[in-house]
């Protein structure tokens, strides 16, 4: 558990919460930050792909523009 996740813990404690309970809601907090991290890793590479496609779509637009304006 990390440093901050012990301050959760703390926290709680010093709310009144039991030890145990405080500790597992801790736990259970990191897991989400597990999570959360995952989607912004999926988020970061869904970005990446939507650039690409769009610069390839602007690309493939200008080419087709291009060829078509020498069309007699």
């Amino acid at each position: 558990m990390s440093l901050r996740l012990g301050a959760l813990e703390d926290a709680l404690v010093n709310a009144g919460a039991e030890r145990e309970l405080a500790r597992k809601a801790a736990e259970e907090v990191a897991g989400f930050e597990r999570q959360l991290a995952d989607v912004r890793t999926d988020l970061a590479v869904i970005k990446w792909m939507v650039g690409f496609l769009l610069a390839l779509a602007i690309g493939q637009l200008w080419l087709s523009m291009s060829i078509l304006s020498r069309v007699p």
